[in-house]
């Protein structure tokens, strides 16, 4: 599927207030698509989400045992709890299969990361009752509701702006 430019999006999805509050009513996540590998962008954001919140944090890969010391779950269906966020690392022409999964699973939402836009899929998920959040990442959205964004993406432990002398 082609890309859309920013322009020719039509679909929206939920603003910042509606995005906080959908974060902070949390209390468990699943990153589908998770890696084991310390290079990928979902094994980032999995060591965010178990560090730095007090979401339960679900892995789903069928192709891996453990992420991050965690058992990995080969599906959604596999999970003990319903979570309430599903976040997706997958190519936007997964996401309609994904949101047919997240919709059996009975979770509220479905959260496509940074990069990823389908907007067939965005208003697929809708009109079966899900909440839509694509082309955000959680890592960010969550960091910059309390606090912990950085200009690069991350907390840097840094509290002043002067230079440390050596």
């Amino acid at each position: 599927m082609a890309k859309l430019l920013h322009s020719q999006r039509t679909w929206i999805g939920p603003d910042a207030k509606a995005r906080l509050k959908i974060l902070r009513a949390a209390k468990s996540v699943a990153i589908v698509g998770a890696s084991p590998n310390p290079a990928r962008s979902s094994y980032f954001v999995g060591t965010y989400l178990q560090q730095s919140s007090d979401y339960t944090v679900y892995f789903v890969n069928p192709n891996a045992d453990t992420i991050l010391g965690e058992k990995a779950y080969p599906d959604l269906a596999s999970l003990p709890e319903v979570p309430d966020i599903v976040v997706v690392f997958r190519r936007g022409s997964d996401i309609p299969a994904v949101i047919d999964d997240v919709v059996a699973s009975g979770a509220p939402t479905i959260w496509v990361q940074l990069g990823i836009w389908n907007q067939d899929a965005a208003e697929y998920g809708e009109s079966k009752g899900l909440t839509v959040v694509m082309d955000r990442c959680i890592k960010i959205e969550h960091a910059r509701f309390n606090g912990g964004l950085h200009l690069l993406g991350f907390d840097t432990g840094q509290i002043t702006a002067r230079k440390t002398i050596r």
